[in-house]
C-alpha cells in the first residue's frame, strides 16, 4: 500500500508555502502571498510543486491548510460590522474588560477598542443564574422585534453572549433560533464558541468568531471551489490553534479557532523534530517574512493554553490585546520578520516592526515599489543574501535599492553609514526576540539556555546563531525544508480536537455521577470532530483547571482515563496539590477550611500516530570543501569576515562546516556566524554548534 500523497498550504503575511509529501520526498516552494484573493498563492504553489513532483492535481489525497487571514482581520479590523446580543445590564462588558491593565498606573492609558461597538450592542431580558438554573425567562417578544431591526441595518454577522450560557446554553440556542427567522446573517452563540466561564473573555471570543466568520467563510468557498476547478477532489482539512485537524465545514462555522493556526504547525514541525533527535528541552524558533514566534516544548510537546491574547498594543504587555478563550499552543509572537520596517524613533532609536512591508509591496530590495527598508533589506547589505539566488532565483534582490532605503530612513537621519544602520536594525531585531525569549521562558519558570533551539521559516535560519549567542545557547538545529517548516507541520499533524465546559464543582462537594456525565459529553464532542477526519484508534487526554476556592485563576490537572467514584475526590486533591507544588514551589497548607474546586474541565482526543524513527545526533568527522567564499558582515566579530557559501544539498551527514559561512538553498539561507560551526545530520539538519562546546 503505497503512503498518501498529502499537501500542506501556509498563508503568511508576505510568503505562502506548499509542501507536497508525495513517494517519501518532501517538495516545497514559498511564493508571495496574494491580499486580494489568498488562494491564488496556494493554486500557483501546488502547480509548482505538483510539476516538481510529476503528479496531477487528482493525485492528491488530501490538502491541509493554516492562514493567518483570521488574525489578520482582526488586527486590521477588517471583518463584518457585527450585532452582538448580550443580557440586559451587560452591554457594556467588551468595553469596562477586566479590573487587570496592562499599565496601572499609567493615567493616559488607552485600552484597545472592543470589536463591536457601543451602538452595535443590544440588550435582552432573559436570565440563567450562576448554577445554571433560569431566573428570569427570556423576553422572545423584545427578540423578535431586535431580529428586524439587526435585518434592517444590515449587519454581516451576529454574536450572541449571555450570562453563564456555558452552564445552560438554552436562552442562547432559542435567542438564535428567532433571530434567524428574519437575520440571514450567520449567527455565533457564546455557548458554542466558547463555553467557559468569565464573561468579559468569552463575549469577546464570540464576536471575534462573529466578526471574521463571513470573510473566512467566503474564502474556504473559494478555495474548494477552485481546487475542485482544477482537478483536485480530495477533501480539504484546517489546522486549528491547538495543532489539530479539523473539516473546512468546522473552520468556516468557528474560525476564531484558527487565529494561531499557521504558528500552531510550525510548533507542530518543531515538536516532530524534537522527538526525533531525543531532545526533551526545545525552544523553537519560528520567523518568516511578517512575525516571530517563540514556543517552549517539553518532552516532545508544545505548551498549551486556554486563552491567548492577539493585537497586543503594548509589545509584551499581557492584557493590552484582545483576549480569545479557546484552546491554543502557546507562545510568544512579535512583529520581527523578514518584511518588518525599521524605523528610527523620536528619541533617536533605531525601532523594527511591528508593521511590516508584507509581499505588497514588500521590503524594498524586492523591487516592487518599497521604499521603507525592511530586515530582509539589511540582510542583504550585510552580505547573508544572494542577490541573484534569493528563493531559488525566482526573486532578483536590488542591493541598491535597499542600501538608499536604509540610507534615507534609518542611516541619515542618526549619522550613519549604510552598513553601519543595517547593522544597528539587524542588532535591534536579535535582541528583541531574544528579549521575548527571555520574557517567555521567566514567565514559565524555564532557564532558556538550557534548552536547545530549532530554527524554521524563511527568515529565522538567518538570525538563529546570533540569537543563540545572545540566549547563552549552544546548539541549534536547523531541519531539512525549514524555509515552509509550518507547512511541513501541517502534514504532521494529528486530526485532534479539545471541548471544555466550565462547571464550578467543590471537591467537598465531588458527584462523580455529574462529572462522569460531564466527561463523557466531553469525550463525545472532541471524538466526534476528530472522525470527521479519521477512523484510526483515538488518544484522549482530559484534565481539569483548578485552584484554591477565592483565587483567580487555575492551573491545570491530569486525569484519569476512567470513570470517577467518591473516592477520587481525595485523589484529585492530592493531585492539585502536587500540581501547584511544582507551579509555585509549594502546595498551600495549614489553613482550616481552604477549599479545593475545579473550574473547567477539558477532554483532548486526536488520532495515534506512528513515532517517527530516533537519530542520534553527531558532531561530524570530516571538513566540507567551501567552493566560494564571500565577505559577510559578522556581529559576533563587529567586522566584514570572509565566509564559506555552501549548497546544503551537497553536504554530506557528518560533513562540518567552520563558521563564518552561509549555507544556501532555496526557501533560505542558514548563517553560521564565527563562534559556530555547522555539522550536517543523518536526516540532512545542520546543527549548529558553538566551537568551545564541540571541543
Amino acid at each position: 500500500m503505497t503512503a498518501p500523497i498529502r499537501l500542506g498550504a501556509d498563508i503568511g503575511g508576505t510568503f505562502t508555502d506548499i509542501a507536497l509529501e508525495c513517494g517519501g520526498r518532501i517538495h516545497s516552494t514559498k511564493v508571495l502571498t496574494t491580499y486580494a484573493a489568498p488562494e491564488q498563492a496556494i493554486l500557483d504553489g501546488i502547480a509548482i510543486v505538483m510539476a516538481e513532483a510529476g503528479i496531477t492535481p487528482a493525485d492528491l489525497d488530501i490538502v491541509i491548510h493554516g492562514t493567518t487571514l483570521a488574525t489578520n482581520a482582526l488586527i486590521e479590523r477588517r471583518g463584518a460590522r457585527t450585532a452582538f446580543v448580550t443580557t440586559e445590564g451587560f452591554r457594556d462588558v467588551i468595553e469596562m474588560r477586566t479590573e487587570s491593565r496592562f499599565d496601572q498606573y499609567d493615567l493616559n492609558l488607552q485600552l484597545p477598542r472592543p470589536l463591536v461597538p457601543r451602538e452595535d450592542r443590544f440588550t435582552v431580558a432573559g436570565r440563567i443564574g450562576a448554577q445554571g438554573q433560569e431566573l428570569l425567562p427570556l423576553d422572545e417578544t423584545a427578540l423578535a422585534a431586535l431580529a428586524d431591526r439587526i435585518a434592517a441595518a444590515g449587519f454581516g454577522a451576529v454574536a450572541i453572549g449571555f450570562i453563564h450560557a456555558y452552564l445552560n446554553p438554552d436562552h442562547e440556542r432559542r435567542a438564535r433560533d428567532i433571530l434567524a427567522r428574519a437575520v440571514t446573517a450567520p449567527i455565533s452563540i457564546s455557548s458554542e464558541v466558547s463555553p467557559q466561564m468569565r464573561e468579559f473573555e468569552r463575549f469577546n471570543t464570540v464576536c471575534a468568531n462573529a466578526y471574521v466568520r463571513p470573510q473566512m467563510a467566503d474564502y474556504l468557498t473559494r478555495l474548494q471551489v477552485r481546487l475542485a476547478a482544477m482537478g483536485a477532489t480530495c477533501p480539504v482539512f484546517m489546522i486549528h490553534s491547538g495543532g489539530g485537524l479539523i473539516t473546512v465545514e468546522t473552520a468556516a462555522e468557528f474560525p476564531v479557532r484558527l487565529v494561531e493556526s499557521g504558528p500552531a504547525g510550525g510548533a507542530i514541525f518543531a515538536a516532530d523534530v524534537a522527538r526525533r533527535f531525543g531532545l526533551e528541552k526545545v525552544v523553537s524558533y519560528d520567523m518568516g517574512g511578517t512575525t516571530a514566534k517563540i514556543c517552549l516544548i517539553e518532552d516532545f510537546a508544545p505548551k498549551t493554553a486556554r486563552t491567548f491574547e492577539v493585537a497586543r498594543t503594548t509589545r509584551f504587555a499581557k492584557g493590552s490585546g484582545m483576549p480569545i478563550s479557546i484552546p491554543v499552543i502557546e507562545m510568544i509572537e512579535i512583529g520581527a520578520g523578514g518584511g518588518s520596517l525599521a524605523w528610527v524613533d523620536a528619541m533617536g532609536r533605531i525601532q523594527t516592526g511591528p508593521e511590516s512591508a508584507g509581499s505588497e509591496p514588500g521590503p524594498a530590495c524586492y523591487q516592487r515599489g518599497g521604499e521603507r527598508p525592511a530586515i530582509t533589506d539589511a540582510d542583504l547589505v550585510l552580505g547573508k543574501l544572494d542577490p541573484d539566488n534569493f528563493a531559488g532565483g525566482a526573486i532578483r534582490l536590488a542591493t541598491d535599492l535597499a542600501a538608499r532605503a536604509i540610507a534615507h530612513q534609518v542611516g541619515d537621519r542618526l549619522g550613519l553609514g549604510v552598513e553601519p544602520a543595517a547593522f544597528g536594525i539587524c542588532e535591534v531585531v536579535d535582541e528583541n526576540m531574544a528579549n521575548a525569549a527571555r520574557v517567555h521562558a521567566v514567565e514559565n519558570g524555564k532557564n532558556i539556555s538550557d534548552n536547545v533551539m530549532i530554527a524554521f521559516g524563511g527568515a529565522a535560519p538567518l538570525h538563529a546563531a546570533r540569537l543563540c549567542e545572545k540566549l547563552g545557547i549552544d546548539r541549534c538545529l536547523v531541519p531539512p525544508g525549514a524555509g515552509v517548516g509550518s507547512a511541513i507541520g501541517f502534514l504532521r499533524a494529528p486530526f485532534g480536537y479539545e471541548a471544555l465546559a466550565s462547571r464550578l464543582v467543590r471537591l467537598s462537594a465531588f458527584d462523580a455521577g455529574a462529572v462522569n456525565a460531564l466527561i463523557a459529553e466531553l469525550t463525545e464532542t472532541a471524538e466526534g470532530f476528530v472522525r470527521a477526519g479519521t477512523d484510526g484508534p483515538i488518544r484522549r487526554e482530559s484534565t481539569a483547571f483548578m485552584r484554591y476556592a477565592g483565587q483567580g485563576w487555575e492551573i491545570p490537572v491530569p486525569l484519569p482515563d476512567r470513570p470517577f467514584t467518591a473516592a477520587d475526590a481525595d485523589h484529585l486533591r492530592q493531585s492539585f496539590r502536587e500540581a501547584y507544588a511544582r507551579f509555585f514551589g509549594r502546595a498551600i497548607d495549614g489553613l482550616d477550611g481552604l477549599e479545593i474546586e475545579v473550574v473547567t474541565f477539558s477532554v483532548k482526543a486526536e488520532d495515534t500516530r506512528p513515532l517517527p524513527p530516533r537519530i542520534a545526533l553527531t558532531l561530524g568527522d570530516r571538513t566540507a570543501a567551501a567552493p566560494a567564499t564571500r565577505a559577510v558582515f559578522d556581529p559576533s566579530r563587529g567586522d566584514w569576515l570572509p565566509s564559506a557559501i555552501v549548497e546544503r544539498a551537497s553536504l554530506q551527514p557528518g560533513s562540518r562546516v567552520a563558521g563564518p559561512a552561509v549555507i544556501v538553498e532555496r526557501e533560505t539561507s542558514t548563517v553560521v556566524t564565527a563562534p559556530f560551526d555547522a555539522v550536517t545530520q543523518q536526516d540532512g539538519s545542520l546543527l549548529l554548534i558553538r566551537k568551545e562546546a564541540a571541543a
